[in-house]
């Protein structure tokens, strides 16, 4: 156990530090996929591509790299073993899109950083892949994701059953990190926590939390209850929000460093509200793309290790978060 804690440990510090003491996470795919002409209004979302634009995903992949990304976040996000078996799949079938969703992202930072190397004026440090394991709403694809509220009948080993095989197909495809995103509930982080012990995870892991109100997580546990759970699990390294309001961060970096000796990790969407039911975006009030960089320097100066964007941010907006973090 000690071992493999200093091991993964070691991987995530190392780049954080090589970078200057904030890494930088990737923005939102979705945005970018329907910019190069993705059709994704489907309940796979962005992971419809794996099946038949995987061209599209390096791209975005490669546009991030470009615009200064230290992690790469895969398209698995929806992705998962049930959704792809509704589209006709065998079981196979629907893990080999999985495996594949890490295996372009590494392709992609390979063949990036391969070039990028060959630079004496190269300033990027080589990235790592997180592969995506988003909740159980968003496989339902019903906005449970963003309340939190799966109903009486979802038990916590109705939940570990749920994600274990894709956990085991994700972790056998070769990716540097874990990223469990768009966490609604205590619940679910619970059910991810007894997973990586009982699978026996050896490579680092970051789970990330949302809210509506930037006080409770959207099922109304408090975020000293979710970092609790978090807290007790040693294959857990960072914690964090995303997909939440931007004007919300701040505030969460600071409570969260009481709540927590882990990297805090957040990555905000773009201020827009995502309307659930209509399955629409609202526009922002209070944040501009052009805010992204004078805050990301202030949640770093707060306490955040790690820092990028979610849904409707952009590489534009990645880019500015990286420039102003390297200032």
């Amino acid at each position: 156990m000690v071992n493999m804690k200093t091991e993964t440990n070691s991987l995530l510090q190392d780049l954080i530090d090589n970078v200057g003491g904030c890494a930088v996470i990737d923005g939102g795919f979705a945005t970018q996929l329907e910019r190069h002409g993705a059709s994704i209004n489907d309940p796979l979302w962005s992971a419809i591509c794996l099946m038949k634009e995987l061209h599209l995903i390096k791209k975005v992949h490669l546009e991030y790299l470009e615009a200064g990304a230290n992690i790469l976040v895969t398209s698995s996000y929806q992705a998962t073993i049930p959704g792809f078996l509704s589209k006709g799949m065998t079981i196979e079938e629907a893990e080999l899109l999985l495996s594949r969703s890490v295996k372009v992202a590494v392709e992609a930072r390979d063949s990036f950083w391969d070039l990028a190397k060959t630079n004496p004026e190269n300033k990027h440090s080589k990235a790592l892949v997180a592969a995506s394991i988003g909740s159980y709403g968003a496989y339902l694809a019903d906005g449970s994701e963003y309340s939190g509220c799966y109903g009486p009948d979802v038990s916590l080993e109705n939940l570990k059953d749920f994600h274990r095989r894709r956990l085991q197909v994700l972790v056998e495809a070769g990716p540097d990190l874990l990223a469990f995103e768009t966490i609604p509930n205590k619940l679910e982080a619970q059910a991810y926590v007894e997973l990586l012990e009982e699978e026996n995870v050896k490579i680092p892991s970051w789970i990330s939390f949302t809210t509506i109100d930037g006080e409770n997580v959207p099922s109304g546990d408090s975020f000293e209850e979710c970092l609790e759970v978090v807290n007790k699990s040693n294959r857990v390294d960072a914690v964090g929000i995303n997909c939440a309001p931007p004007h919300f961060i701040g505030n969460i970096i600071s409570k969260f460093k009481q709540l927590t000796k882990k990297v805090i990790v957040v990555y905000p969407n773009s201020g827009e509200i995502w309307d659930g039911k209509g399955k629409k975006w609202l526009p922002s009030k209070c944040f501009d793309d052009n805010d992204f960089g004078l805050h990301a320097t202030n949640w770093r100066d707060l306490g955040a290790k790690i820092i990028g964007g979610c849904c409707r941010t952009t590489p534009f907006t990645i880019q500015l978060i990286s420039k102003a973090l390297r200032e």
